[in-house]
């Protein structure tokens, strides 16, 4: 019983105890934590400047064709050709360098055909000299070399006699002037440009020069100042 006793007793001072203990202090709310301070918004950076567009670089100027002077850019030799002969065989012109020439363009049924004569008669007379002269039949002039090469040899040697060098049929002048008397005609002034008509000389030097134009003004002979300048390039007799 006195075990059952103090049993009772020790329960009742736990209890006793239990109800003197303070009650606990309840726990104060923690402070709430201020809402952090914004961040200032960065200040929206500048926007660069565009660079300012480089100005378009100036075409260059074309470059100007370079003139080259006449004697490149046009060659003046006369003589460098070969041409058919009236009768078909080929003929370097450059044979007759060394020799004072006379290039004339005839015809056979032109108020001028009489010259053949006076020509025949010349060359004749100044062949052992240097002289040569070379006859170019052409139809650009009143339609008046209207036959074949075979017609206007046979003209010439049965009406003429003629020796001295014939060539065939060729354009003097126009769109389809042969490339020699392109050469003749671009000559300076005034030797220069297309044959007036029938029976025009150009003369060259020895050297193959073109030195001088006649065009025909007689009838029944040779103009005087063509004489006169083949004498002065063949110089004084031997």
């Amino acid at each position: 019983m006195v075990r059952h006793a103090l049993a009772a007793s020790l329960a009742a001072l736990v209890g006793l105890q239990s109800a003197v203990a303070q009650p606990s202090v309840p726990s104060l709310p923690s402070k709430p934590s201020l809402p952090s301070k914004p961040s200032t918004p960065s200040k929206p950076s500048t926007p660069s400047t565009p660079s300012t567009p480089s100005a378009p670089s100036t075409p260059s100027a074309p470059t100007a064709p370079v003139e080259l002077p006449k004697s490149a850019a046009e060659p003046t030799d006369a003589l460098a050709f070969t041409m058919k002969m009236i009768d078909g065989t080929d003929k370097n012109l450059a044979d007759y360098r060394g020799s004072v020439v006379v290039i004339v363009n005839v015809a056979s049924k032109c108020g001028y055909t009489a010259q053949y004569e006076h020509l025949q008669k010349f060359y004749t007379d100044n062949k052992d000299k240097g002289l040569v002269i070379l006859g170019f039949p052409a139809n650009n002039f009143g339609g008046q070399e209207p036959g074949s090469n075979a017609d206007i040899a046979a003209f010439c040697k049965d009406k003429f006699s003629v020796t001295f060098p014939m060539f065939e049929k060729i354009s003097v002048k126009g769109p389809d002037q042969h490339p020699l008397y392109k050469r003749l005609s671009a000559q300076p002034a005034p030797i220069g440009g297309d044959p007036k008509w029938n029976f025009t000389k150009f003369v060259l030097d020895r050297a193959g020069n073109v030195v001088a134009r006649f065009d025909a003004k007689k009838r029944d002979g040779l103009e005087p100042a063509l004489v006169e300048k083949v004498q002065e390039l063949l110089g004084p007799s031997k």
